[in-house]
């Protein structure tokens, strides 16, 4: 089952949306469109269904972090779509691979959650900060994982912030359990890195959060300083 909302230029497409919402997102451009994250292996169909009806192609797949259910339909799409660069930073890039080890300037945490172990799909393009896809500009927010990336809509202040924060069970910082919805808590690599990650998405000051679970937040400022406060509470007292 897909739901699809819309909000301007951002379609949402959720995938078990009652029972374990994974979202994608396809942003419409003038003359294209650009799907961030593959949701699971069964939403190829939906997301080529929704291009069609929108009538453009997809020109960038661009994923948020390296886990399974952020990459479910990327094999399938590359196989439908060979000449669309996937996009991935350079730090997951190195997950997709197999290498779970932390650098040495990173907090020494197990890295978790389900790690692709089977995708043959390699990044054509390894992001960075700052790196600028369409009208999107992407931001390194790790936390959830070490090389999570988030991407600000300069055209709307729309901000796809993969699983930075989620919306399912209450707007939540990453690492913070929501017990309605506490799995991507549980996957969460490093909660102190993702609380950073939070406050400084809460200076992009963003007009509508989409999350990778969870609904569309519009004007989320007062919910994200919330949610931030309520991570630093429960971190402070570990």
């Amino acid at each position: 089952m897909v739901r699809i909302q819309k909000s301007g230029t951002l379609y949402q497409l959720s995938f078990l949306p009652s029972f374990f919402p994974v979202n994608c997102y396809i942003v419409e451009e003038k003359t294209f469109l650009t799907l961030i994250d593959a949701a699971l292996p069964f939403s190829v169909k939906a997301i080529m269904n929704m291009v069609k009806q929108l009538e453009k192609p997809i020109e960038h797949i661009v994923l948020t972090h390296a886990h399974e259910d952020h990459i479910g339909a990327v094999d399938a799409l590359k196989d439908i779509l060979p000449d669309v660069p996937v996009y991935l930073s350079e730090r997951d890039t190195r997950l997709i691979e197999g290498d779970l080890s932390v650098d040495a300037d990173e907090p020494q945490k197990p890295i978790k959650g389900g790690v692709p172990k089977r995708m043959k799909t390699r990044p054509d393009v390894q992001l960075k900060e700052g790196d600028r896809i369409g009208s999107l500009e992407a931001f390194l927010t790790p936390g959830h994982t070490p090389g999570s990336m988030s991407f600000y809509d300069h055209r709307t202040g729309q901000l796809a912030a993969g699983d930075a924060f989620q919306t399912k069970g209450g707007l939540a910082v990453s690492g913070t359990v929501k017990p309605i919805f506490p799995f991507p808590a549980l996957a969460t690599w490093d909660k102190k890195t993702a609380i950073e990650s939070a406050r400084r998405l809460q200076d992009v000051h963003p007009t509508l959060l989409a999350v990778g679970h969870g609904n569309m937040v519009s004007e989320p400022a007062a919910l994200i300083r919330q949610a931030i406060g309520e991570a630093e509470r429960k971190l402070e007292k570990k």
